[in-house]
């Protein structure tokens, strides 16, 4: 088993003013070469942005796209024609493919909006854009992986398809609780971040925001020490 630790604390950060901006994998004005990625995760952002303000619509190609909101909600509109808005509970999928344009706004007057965005690096270039979005019934969470999003061509429940052998689960669980998980793949790594809580995965404790990598296992175990809400991010390993 193998396995590496990010703290909150050690991710890249940028304050634009209205966006607010935590990045655990090099992105924009943060480079580090030792946070490249995680295996096919490329991304992960956590974003805060102000009312009345957004992203301007922007470029995206060949990239798997997924966005989950944790407070408020973000308005959405593409050159695919759809204008949404993604609220809590909620999970946004887009396959960039070939090529798309989107924006993402925050409508409220009053209330800052809070997402995570993920970048999955497909496993096909050049597919046709795809965009879907779905409402998880969150009971379903409650001490039990919940499968958010699955290969288009291995979907399981209410999952969200992406163009990579990967899956995003999600978990609310209560304290002094425990959970395992077997990888699909023996090439596959999991890698768990903390939304909220205190969890114990291999013996290693992670807190708000912190994350950890784990490959060259096969199942994994991990306990609560009070009332946490996780993902979990399955991924190849080997691209």
């Amino acid at each position: 088993m193998k396995t590496i630790i990010h703290k909150a604390d050690t991710r890249g950060y940028a304050n634009h003013g209205w966006l607010k901006s935590h990045h655990t994998f090099s992105f924009a004005s943060y480079q580090n070469a030792e946070r490249m990625n995680f295996g096919a995760l490329r991304v992960l952002n956590d974003d805060v942005v102000q009312p009345k303000m957004g992203f301007g619509t922007h470029p995206h190609q060949n990239m798997e796209i997924i966005s989950i909101p944790l407070k408020g909600a973000l308005s959405h509109k593409d050159s695919m024609e759809n204008k949404r808005a993604i609220e809590v509970g909620e999970v946004q999928v887009m396959s960039a493919g070939t090529g798309l344009t989107h924006s993402e706004f925050n409508d409220s007057k009053t209330d800052d909006v809070n997402f995570l965005q993920l970048w999955i690096i497909p496993e096909e270039m050049g597919v046709t854009p795809n965009y879907e979005q779905r409402k998880f019934d969150v009971i379903a969470q409650k001490n039990a992986l919940q499968t958010v999003v699955a290969p288009k061509n291995k979907l399981e429940g209410d999952a969200l398809p992406i163009s990579q052998q990967a899956y995003i689960y999600r978990t609310d669980l209560d304290a002094n609780n425990s959970m395992s998980l077997t990888v699909k793949n023996q090439n596959n790594g999991l890698y768990i971040f903390v939304v909220n809580g205190n969890i114990i995965v291999e013996g290693n404790s992670l807190e708000k925001r912190d994350a950890i990598g784990v490959w060259d296992i096969e199942t994994i175990q991990i306990t609560s020490n009070e009332n946490s809400k996780f993902i979990i991010v399955e991924v190849p390993m080997m691209l």
